[in-house]
């Protein structure tokens, strides 16, 4: 019993020995535990609103102001061809010039018609002058004043109808010179002289176009339309006035056109096969780089919102239900996700149409440094690329 009573109280020893020995040890190991890290460093940037120009690219055609076919207006054979293909005309111009031949005779012979009924015109009245005062005295019967009363007006008559028909002959003989309408390029000449022209023919002798201005049809989608209008209708876009937007085009080579244009109209409707709205502008075009047909692209500009927010492409990101997001640092620098609502981009930023406010710090560098619930400590950023 005293053996056993003796080894326990050894156990119990050498166990406290070894408590002591073990406190003793970590309490040396607790000198050297390094210090926690600091929060890392995030470059961040204050939003502050900003004026921001909005635009929109849409597709388009170039089409003429004017255009006219040039056709005959009486019958005959081409004598000659009064212009050069693809040159400039004015109205009025001749074109070309048709055989007057019939026509200057048929005109001598109204012209003719016209003298002879003048002077049976002349004869008649005075003969219904001289059977005035002598059937007042009756010296001739009322019958003979009457007849020589009527026959001066039906010669008047005579004369009048002459004149008319002196007229169209007038009017058939300038048809000869088939002259332009309007004032503008001529194309292709679809007859040569020789040829057999009909005033009722469907085929036109050439086609004059007015290059300058242009119009260029565009198609904007109703959804778009719609936007902004209740944009400028709320007073977040400011416009330069009703059809006075600029627009510039880029053509099919890829170059900018040097001129703006302005808007003209929209169409009082919506397409139903295309959901689309007919928007047209008109642009100046002197040295008629632009011809009719040609596809551009043309950027509308929208307008200008006051109050816009930018921020740059790298700070968003996507999340599994497919809205932006990014992180923002808050006033306890601690990281939080925002979702927020973006509009169309301009250059390397995004418009941002809600989720964010004036003042708010969004994380655009040491973003895999950064998680939300995390404290950072945020560093003023300048992104290239990005407003000041």
């Amino acid at each position: 019993m005293a053996i056993s009573a003796f080894s326990s109280a050894q156990r119990r020893a050498a166990a406290a020995v070894s408590a002591l020995a073990l406190l003793g040890a970590l309490a040396a190991c607790g000198k050297n535990v390094p210090p926690p890290p600091p929060p890392p460093q995030v470059g961040v940037i204050t939003i502050v609103p900003q004026p921001v120009s909005r635009s929109t690219e849409l597709p388009g055609r170039t089409d003429s102001v004017v255009t006219s076919d040039v056709r005959p207006q009486v019958n005959g054979v081409i004598l000659k061809r009064l212009f050069t293909e693809g040159g400039d005309v004015t109205a009025g111009e001749p074109l070309y010039q048709i055989d007057p031949a019939t026509y200057q005779a048929t005109y001598d012979s109204a012209n003719a018609t016209l003298a002879y009924d003048i002077a049976a015109l002349a004869t008649a009245n005075a003969k219904a002058a001289r059977y005035q005062p002598l059937a007042s005295a009756q010296a001739v019967s009322e019958q003979d004043y009457d007849d020589a009363h009527a026959a001066a007006l039906e010669a008047q008559a005579s004369v009048a109808e002459a004149r008319a028909a002196l007229e169209q002959a007038r009017i058939n003989l300038q048809y000869t010179q088939v002259r332009s309408p309007i004032s503008g390029t001529i194309g292709a000449s679809s007859v040569t002289p020789g040829a057999l022209v009909t005033a009722e023919q469907t085929t036109a002798l050439a086609t004059v176009t007015q290059l300058d201005p242009i119009y260029v049809d565009m198609n904007e989608s109703s959804t778009t339309w719609l936007r902004l209008k209740q944009e400028m209708d709320a007073g977040q876009l400011q416009t330069q006035g009703a059809n006075a937007a600029k627009i510039t085009l880029t053509l099919e080579d890829g170059s900018t056109y040097a001129l703006p244009g302005q808007l003209q109209f929209s169409e009082v409707r919506v397409d139903e096969g295309t959901g689309t709205v007919l928007v047209r502008a008109l642009f100046p075009n002197p040295q008629h780089l632009l011809l009719p047909g040609m596809y551009v692209h043309a950027e509308l500009q929208e307008g200008v919102n006051p109050n816009g927010i930018l921020v740059p492409q790298q700070a968003v990101s996507r999340n599994t239900h497919g809205d932006a997001v990014l992180l923002v640092v808050g006033s306890d620098n601690k990281v939080a996700q925002r979702i927020i609502q973006t509009g169309p981009a301009v250059g390397s930023e995004w418009v941002v149409t809600g989720g964010l406010q004036h003042g708010e710090r969004v994380i655009v560098d040491g973003l895999l440094n950064a998680q939300p619930g995390m404290t950072v400590t945020p560093v003023p950023e300048t992104v290239p690329g990005t407003s000041p």
